[in-house]
């Protein structure tokens, strides 16, 4: 993932409702959701959901599937993993840890 790329993604999910309809998409994992059941879900208007899922898709953080008469909304999880990586890259001055990682949080505070 490029700077653009992430900027894109980050844009995207700088709306409390798409983050809303993103996580709802990761929470349903590879088998997607169709929009009327994301409204359903979220408590959104089906006209303002179609325009988060096009922001959303236009960053390239959704795919979407036709199956039938309806849209599969899914979330790119490549995508997902690429802006996290993109996040993370030099975390820790390059030694190896997670976010979680206490090691980080150390150096953190020292250096501050």
């Amino acid at each position: 993932m490029n700077e653009d790329q992430a900027v894109s993604a980050l844009g995207a999910l700088a709306h409390a409702q798409r983050l809303r309809v993103f996580r709802a998409l990761v929470v349903a994992g590879h088998g997607g959701l169709t929009p009327s059941l994301m409204a359903d879900q979220l408590g959104v208007a089906r006209n303002a959901l179609s325009f988060h899922l096009k922001e959303l898709a236009h960053a390239g953080l959704v795919s979407i599937e036709q199956l039938g008469r309806n849209l599969i909304y899914r979330a790119d999880f490549t995508q997902m993993n690429g802006l996290l990586g993109y996040l993370t890259e030099h975390c820790c001055e390059g030694a190896p840890c997670e976010a979680s990682d206490a090691r980080c949080h150390d150096a953190d505070v020292q250096r501050n």
